[in-house]
Parts: structure tokens; sequence; C-alpha cells
């Protein structure tokens, strides 16, 4: 929870704001899992009224990443090792199936524009990842698989990736930041995987996603303890 000096959110949208800012905070690690705090607590902090923040945290728990307590109002969710290799098992079994429906069917048709702003998506996560910024790779990295997955036309599935992502970034982030220096070490070739799915080479896109899934995994097994 960021200490004092918080911006009052505008009143426009005032239940999508605070839910963005808080999931911002979560991911990034600044509110930390098994934290505790109350809407009354969160509504002061912003300044705004009770009833947006209510429904922003009611939103954030439906997408898993805060967990209500009944009478205490609400924590961050605690998220475990087994989590993260469930979560990563789960993603991939849709990302698999995915593909085989494409091998099938084709990609078909990827509009220019799409395709651009994809790319300039990839960019940013790809110097982020190479320069170990933390707090900006992590939403490049997250709004690159978003608009990539879109591009697939199903917002089920696109929904359903961005959860698992989301959750094993929360999971991620304490590990990571315990190393000393994160250039370079996450997954960086977002570039080459727009550059197959503009070619439509399937075979390729899904090595490339298959590569980023193992050198996650294997990265985030070594920083885990004996006892996660």
């Amino acid at each position: 929870m960021p200490d004092g000096g918080v911006s009052p959110v505008r009143r426009s949208s005032l239940r999508q704001q605070i839910a963005d800012a808080l999931r911002d905070e979560v991911l990034t690690g600044r509110l930390q899992a098994g934290r505790h705090f109350t809407v009354k607590e969160i509504a002061e902090l912003y300044g705004v009224s009770a009833t947006p923040v209510r429904e922003a945290l009611v939103d954030l728990a439906a997408q898993g990443l805060l967990e209500v307590e009944q009478h205490r109002g609400f924590q961050v969710r605690r998220f475990t090792a087994q989590d993260f290799r469930t979560l990563t098992e789960a993603r991939l079994f849709v990302v698999e199936a995915s593909f085989r429906r494409m091998a099938e069917v084709g990609m078909g048709d990827v509009p220019p524009d799409a395709i651009a702003s994809v790319r300039r998506r990839a960019e940013a996560a790809a110097r982020a990842a190479r320069s170990g910024v933390l707090d900006i790779l992590i939403g490049c990295d997250l709004r690159f698989w978003r608009e990539l997955t879109a591009l697939g036309g199903n917002p089920h599935i696109c929904e359903f990736l961005d959860r698992m992502r989301t959750q094993t970034w929360i999971y991620a982030v304490p590990h990571l930041r315990a190393l000393h220096d994160t250039a370079g070490v996450c997954w960086s070739d977002h570039v080459a995987l727009v550059d197959a799915v503009a070619a439509r080479d399937t075979a390729t896109a899904r090595q490339l996603t298959l590569e980023h899934s193992d050198h996650t995994s294997a990265l985030i097994e070594k920083l885990i303890p004996a006892r996660p």
C-alpha cells in the first residue's frame, strides 16, 4: 500500500479506476500477499465514497486477486508454488488446444493495424525484459499477451489466459525482486513471436509460446525456496 501522497482518483469510472490502481499495486508487489484492508481504508486513501471501492474490491476478488474476509474486509490472496505450477499447467492446456485449432483451420485474417499495435507492445515488453525493470515489464508483458490473444477472436479464452498470467506474475514478482539484477533474466522474444503470427507461421508461434512458458517456469522454480 503506498504511504501518503496518493492523488485522489478522478470522479469518472471510479470503480474501474480503483480496481486498476489496486491491481497494479498487487501485481508489482507493493500491496503484498496477506495484506488486510477494509473498504473504508481504501475509500479514505483515494478520497472517494465506499460504494465504488466496494464494487472494485469485489471485482478483484472475482478475478482471484483478493479474498473476502467475513466481517474483516479483504486480503490480498497468497499464491503458493503449487498454485504457480497448476496455473501454468492450466494456461498451457488452453494454449495447446488453441494451437491445435489453428493448425486445423488456420489463423484467419489478422488486420495489419492490429499486428502493428501488438508489435509495439512486443517491443516495449522486450526492452523492459532486457533492462530488467520489473514494474514496467509486468504491465508491458500483460498488455502484449492480452492483445496477442485477442487476435484469436475469442474473448472468453483471452480473459481466462489473462487471469492465469496475472496470477502467475503475482506469485513470481517477489521471487524476482530477490535477485540482485533482473536485466535479461525474463523471456524477451516477444517480437519474434509477433513476426511468426504476422507470417501465419503457426509452428513457430507455438514453439516460441512454449519456450516462453518453459523459460518462465524454469526460472521461477530455481527461485522457489525449499519450502514454498
